[in-house]
């Protein structure tokens, strides 16, 4: 086929206004991808062989694409076919697919149809990140919230996000004494989404399910919170069920980094004892690939080839794609300046006292991803923008180590190889479409 023909498809599925040209061009993607050798695939079984020992010595780059996501993702296809590699993801977390307005289907058919365009071949891992429990709303109507939350999870699981990181670490309580107590509520909320799951996981596909045991932002993890975790966790998860192949946790980030008044970002203090001391016990205990880093984006680049060094698994990445956007000399000044008084409107609200106007525009420009959707799709230099940061991805895959990593994809990924096809003009189906936020 012509792969330039990705190009208008993938504009009628972000921007198109006809339902039934969405349609058109999400089938055409998903069809000509399979014919190519393209498939959304779980990470689940590349997970295990490494808790297992079988083989180690990279961290896995989990990167959450909020703008351009057809221009960036063609980029880290770029990127991985230079070097060989395999082992990395594709996520977007519950909150980003409300204020980028980026539905499950629809992230996942541009993320194919990036690899379609660059010529990329094998297993796609396309991950739902952060599907969180909010705290507050599980108080108030735990039964409400724990639907909601599913009906997300199905979505992504039609859509063929077949890795899914669970958190529910919002509910963690840190005032009872006892470890299991705190970890009490987060072991069973997650063992009871894992085995949500695996009820509609699709035949021959282990879906790759994370836990979580240290919200980002509160207190540093330790190898105490896994062990009651896991406790409390593998005894509410239904006999025979599969469990979690990761688990995230806290080691002194926070997510977006924080911002000081000046607009720069402010130096943060890692422990990467933390990502190794748990890591260990990951696999000598659970034979779980490791423990996950978060909110790591904005770290100092002499960082990033720590975390392969204390066995981190995986690492996920994303406001400092966005910012990089936003920031590039390529991207349109009147736009920039249309959003920005849009923000001074829309968000005043979380203009704080004594904030700068950098920390206020810093803080709250994500949330104009959406609304702009059409007019950023509209940039005339997005392949220039994508060029500039595909030059982090390449660091980024350098320091976490993930050449030749298509061949540990090759010897342990099976992908599920059937062609899915999408009707969103019945109501019912459309809902993988325009699911809630």
């Amino acid at each position: 086929m012509d792969r330039k023909k990705a190009d208008s498809w993938v504009m009628d599925v972000v921007v198109g206004a006809d339902l039934k040209d969405k349609e058109s061009a999400i089938n055409a993607i998903w069809e000509e991808a399979a014919k190519e050798g393209i498939y959304a695939a779980s990470i689940h079984d590349l997970y295990k062989a490494r808790g297992e020992g079988k083989w180690d010595g990279n961290t896995v780059p989990a990167m959450n694409l909020r703008a351009l996501t057809y221009d960036l993702a063609r980029a880290i296809f770029r990127s991985a076919l230079k070097i060989n590699a395999g082992a990395f993801i594709f996520e977007i977390a519950r909150s980003e697919m409300g204020y980028t307005d980026q539905k499950p289907l629809e992230y996942s058919t541009v993320i194919l149809a990036a690899a379609l365009r660059e010529g990329y071949k094998g297993p796609v891992f396309i991950q739902g990140d952060h599907f969180q429990v909010n705290a507050k709303s599980y108080r108030e109507d735990a039964k409400k919230e724990l639907d909601g939350l599913k009906k997300l999870i199905k979505e992504s699981l039609d859509a063929g996000f077949y890795n899914i990181d669970i958190d529910s670490s919002t509910v963690v309580d840190h005032t009872k004494p006892d470890l299991l107590e705190q970890q009490k509520e987060n072991g069973a909320l997650c063992a009871e989404l894992t085995a949500y799951i695996r009820s509609l996981q699709p035949k021959g596909v282990m879906v790759s399910v994370g836990g979580e045991i240290g919200e980002v932002g509160t207190q540093n993890s330790t190898p105490e919170d896994l062990s009651a975790f896991m406790k409390v966790y593998l005894d509410s998860l239904p006999k025979g069920a599969e469990g979690i192949s990761k688990i995230s946790v806290q080691t002194g980030t926070s997510h977006g980094g924080t911002v000081l008044a000046d607009g720069s970002i402010a130096k943060v203090k890692l422990d990467f004892e933390v990502l190794k001391n748990i890591s260990a016990a990951c696999k000598k205990e659970y034979k779980m690939a490791g423990s996950v880093q978060h909110g790591a984006s904005t770290l100092p680049e002499s960082e990033f080839h720590k975390f392969p060094e204390v066995d981190t698994a995986e690492v996920h990445l994303a406001t400092q794609f966005q910012n990089m956007v936003f920031d590039s000399k390529f991207f349109p000044a009147d736009l920039k300046k249309k959003i920005y008084d849009w923000l001074r409107v829309e968000a005043k609200s979380e203009f704080k006292p004594g904030m700068t106007d950098d920390q206020f525009f810093y803080r709250c420009r994500k949330k104009a991803l959406g609304p702009f959707k059409k007019e950023i799709m509209a940039i005339a230099d997005r392949e220039k923008i994508s060029a500039e940061i595909e030059k982090t991805f390449e660091f980024l895959f350098d320091q976490l180590k993930i050449k030749d990593s298509a061949d540990l994809t090759k010897k342990y990924i099976k992908v599920e190889r059937s062609i899915k096809k999408f009707d969103l003009t019945h109501d019912k189906k459309a809902e993988a479409f325009e699911g809630d936020d």
